[in-house]
């Protein structure tokens, strides 16, 4: 399964290592639906899903940083970016 991370939540800070939470939309159904961090982090990292922030003129991945906790950030041509950021907070 894949999605679309669509908004995000911080907790105690504004940057990546701060988002605690996302709102997302499947690219198979939309349907849509809330993860923890560690939730997502989990699920990208252990169970094979895939997560992308729609871009201008592409979909941006998403990937977990191997940091502790691990947390969520975009990258492109292998290169960390900021598209999380640039989301609507919920």
């Amino acid at each position: 399964m894949a999605v679309y991370i669509t908004h995000r939540h911080m907790e105690g800070g504004s940057r990546h290592e701060h988002i605690a939470s996302v709102q997302w939309r499947s690219m198979v159904d939309s349907s849509t639906g809330t993860s923890s961090r560690a939730d997502m982090v989990d699920w990208i990292k252990n169970k094979g899903g895939k997560a992308y922030v729609q871009g201008n003129w592409q979909n941006v991945d998403v990937g977990v940083v191997d940091a502790t906790p691990p947390y969520l950030r975009t990258y492109a041509n292998g290169i960390w970016t900021d598209n999380l950021l640039a989301l609507p907070e919920f």
